[in-house]
């Protein structure tokens, strides 16, 4: 078994996997364990049609095969195995994988992505791909022209339901509290917007559809006297309550942010460890698109290419 890595990539996505195909290509002959969820979060969306280069669009899956191919086709040696904790005050790092065995890099690349909050509800996982989804953005343009829904009541669920506000004929927002916690700006542009409609004091239930959501059940003012359920049809369930950026390993280890998204120099991707990069979505908290990702495992391979030079290593 390989111990030692003069390149060792943690997590897979399109950052991990982009990061892999550079670092190969420049003879770092990088190591890469895939994580809990080879390919990231991609693969959990159905369709892809936003990513350049795919006309007709990809599923996330496919696509995420199709990084993995090109990083091996390169030489970059991809395992399954997730790191489980790391030392990063000694030289070279020491990452520990699936609590068995201990690799030592001169580099190290960090792309373990980060996770949606979901609700917890069963018909969440029930309907995943048939009209629940974390990312507008991604996933909007299905949404074209028919009734939506997004949960939640900050700055994310504002722009999260203006966005779909120009593909959706309505958009409801659903805040289990009676007020919005977003900034001023965003709670005056969803207010003022038409096609949005903002069930305050709504608790989401569960979600109903013979093929796909149709409608969700709610309760307004849960535990009151005047406690109320509701239905409301929809074709599309959005969860807009935040991420969850995958950093526990790396507490006490690297300067993290105050919700726990990696710290990088940008337009960088050095962190506060010399010798340690971070790429995609567990140091991006505002754009979490694959493209984005791909762009940062790109420049992180090239960050850590450029780290073994300097140090002769």
């Amino acid at each position: 078994m390989r111990k030692k890595a003069r390149c060792l990539i943690i997590g897979s996505g399109p950052a991990g996997y982009t990061a892999a195909i550079y670092a190969a290509r420049a003879n770092l002959e990088p190591l890469l364990y895939e994580g809990m969820q080879p390919g990231g979060q991609l693969t959990t969306t159905t369709e892809v049609e936003n990513y350049p280069g795919y006309p007709e669009g990809i599923t996330g899956t496919e696509m995420m095969n199709d990084f993995k191919k090109q990083a091996e086709r390169y030489g970059a040696i991809i395992k399954s195995g997730r790191a489980t904790a790391v030392d990063f005050s000694v030289s070279p790092k020491k990452v520990t994988i699936d609590n068995e065995f201990v690799i030592e890099a001169d580099t190290v690349i960090i792309s373990t992505g980060a996770t949606a909050k979901y609700l917890g509800i069963p018909d969440e996982t029930k309907y995943a791909g048939q009209g629940v989804s974390a990312c507008a953005t991604c996933d909007g343009f299905f949404y074209r022209k028919k009734k939506v829904a997004v949960v939640g009541g900050g700055d994310t669920a504002c722009e999260e339901a203006t966005f779909l506000s120009g593909l959706a004929d309505k958009v409801y927002m659903i805040v289990r509290k009676d007020h919005l916690r977003a900034s001023q700006i965003m709670q005056d542009r969803v207010m003022s917007n038409p096609k949005i409609e903002i069930l305050f004091e709504h608790n989401t239930l569960g979600l109903y559809g013979e093929n796909g959501v149709e409608g969700v059940h709610l309760v307004k003012r849960l535990g009151e006297s005047d406690e109320e359920k509701v239905d409301i049809a929809i074709d599309g369930f959005f969860l807009a309550i935040g991420h969850h950026p995958n950093t526990d390993i790396f507490k006490g280890q690297l300067k993290l942010d105050d919700v726990g998204y990696i710290d990088t120099e940008v337009p960088s991707t050095k962190t506060s460890v010399e010798g340690v990069f971070a790429a995609g979505d567990v140091a991006d908290s505002l754009y979490r698109q694959a493209v984005t990702a791909a762009g940062t495992g790109c420049r992180a391979a090239m960050d850590a290419e450029r780290y073994l030079s300097e140090n002769k290593l």
